[in-house]
């Protein structure tokens, strides 16, 4: 008799193959049966250590709020084959991580390092650098109408516009952008054959650690040098900022510090990049929202919140019980691993009304589950600010577009979007 805790063996190797995610129709499929059928459920699949899925969105929120109920760092933060966890723990001397950063971190350390960077990313702060940022979405709408009438989004326009952001911010040269451009990429997708290795692991199930600590290798072959020249030399950028924090009245050290810079120059560039390419997919398939939104400039703020709620460009996190505790009539056991499916939460029936639908009219209100409670994502006012000023800038040019061939979205189980975004378009 089947385990009536355990979910189907056909959607718990949805939820674990990254190919899933590139095509998504048979996944959010599998995903809404779940949410019906069975909201909370224990996943066993070969190779990998079993875990609680957690597919509703009150489920989701209430546990991301439960941050000393459910921890962070006792166990690896996203879902990797037990043999990719078993490389890391061996490679670090016991722990998950082949990285620390606040997303890796719980209370009191989390808190101690979130400050570092906080004042930076306040909503206060980011109004300072909103013509800077103007000017550099200007620019990246000036490059697609150079391609003439036809881009591809992603490559062309989508990938660049953040990363140019992050990378002033942060204090990197320009011309350093091309190899930051290929670190994020390979770092969040490095299950994709295009943008990351893919299927060249030869089925190695440990490939995932060790492509991980081969690309840290070369972000701290970068950011320690940058860290040793603003230590001697600090500027008015985030680098500085980072490189001369103290934690605990002791200077930061060089690895929390090379993790600080890979987390804020990969993780805000990825998402970002991808809700943007998911935002204007959306606008194609719906020509009232983006009729609507060429009219009026009003709703833009409203049309990013949906954008990300549509894209979920976090397809979830792992979260380890600290002790027993009760779920939908299930028992959580101390140490067991959960997966919070973003991609679920944010297409969940009672949360969201019609999800399956991209809605202008929608009052998502920031709520589309991407991080809450102490672990709210600490770009999040940088993202919408920088999504909400592109799409100003480009709806005020753009007369037409349409989707002129295949888009294709990126085989990873984490973070993930769009990777190819072909437009047919007429600016002026």
């Amino acid at each position: 008799m089947p385990d009536a805790e355990e979910i189907p063996q056909r959607l718990a190797h949805l939820i674990a193959s990254p190919k899933a995610y590139a095509r998504r129709k048979s996944l959010l499929g599998g995903l809404r049966w779940l949410r019906a059928n069975q909201p909370l459920g224990r996943a066993e699949i070969e190779g990998f250590d079993p875990f609680w899925l957690v597919t509703k969105y009150a489920d989701v929120s209430r546990i991301i709020r439960q941050h000393q109920l459910f921890h962070n760092g006792d166990r690896a933060h996203t879902l990797v084959p037990r043999a990719s966890d078993e490389m890391a723990r061996a490679l670090t001397g016991g722990s998950p991580h082949p990285i620390r950063t606040l997303v890796h971190m719980d209370e009191p350390d989390h808190l101690k390092y979130r400050r570092i960077t906080q004042s930076w990313f306040t909503q206060h702060r980011l109004r300072s650098l909103e013509h800077q940022i103007r000017a550099i979405a200007r620019a990246s709408v000036d490059r697609m109408a150079a391609h003439g009438s036809t881009c591809d989004f992603v490559r062309d326009v989508a990938v660049h516009y953040p990363l140019r952001v992050l990378m002033q911010i942060l204090g990197v040269p320009k011309e350093d952008e091309p190899l930051m451009l290929k670190l994020t990429q390979e770092l969040f997708a490095s299950e994709d054959a295009d943008l990351g290795h893919g299927e060249t692991g030869g089925g190695d199930p440990a490939r995932h650690a060790a492509e991980l600590f081969r690309l840290l290798g070369e972000f701290q072959a970068y950011f320690v040098p940058l860290m040793e020249r603003r230590r001697a030399k600090p500027m008015q950028d985030l680098a500085s900022v980072i490189a001369n924090a103290m934690v605990d009245g002791k200077p930061i050290n060089h690895f929390e510090a090379v993790s600080y810079f890979v987390i804020v120059a990969a993780a805000g560039h990825d998402t970002t990049s991808s809700s943007i390419s998911g935002g204007l997919w959306a606008l194609c398939e719906n020509d009232d929202v983006l009729e609507k939104l060429k009219g009026d400039a009003g709703p833009i703020p409203r049309f990013v919140d949906e954008a990300i709620r549509w894209t979920t460009p976090v397809h979830h996190v792992m979260r380890t019980a600290t002790a027993d505790v009760e779920l939908r009539g299930h028992r959580i056991t101390r140490g067991d691993w959960l997966m919070l499916n973003f991609l679920s939460a944010n297409r969940d029936e009672e949360a969201f009304d019609q999800p399956n639908r991209f809605r202008l009219d929608r009052n998502t209100s920031g709520n589309a589950l991407f991080g809450q409670g102490v672990h709210t994502c600490l770009g999040q006012h940088l993202a919408r600010l920088e999504m909400q000023i592109f799409f100003e800038e480009l709806l005020s040019r753009l007369v037409s577009v349409e989707i002129a061939g295949r888009p294709q979205r990126s085989a990873s189980i984490f973070i993930g979007g769009p990777k190819k975004l072909p437009l047919r378009y007429e600016m002026n």
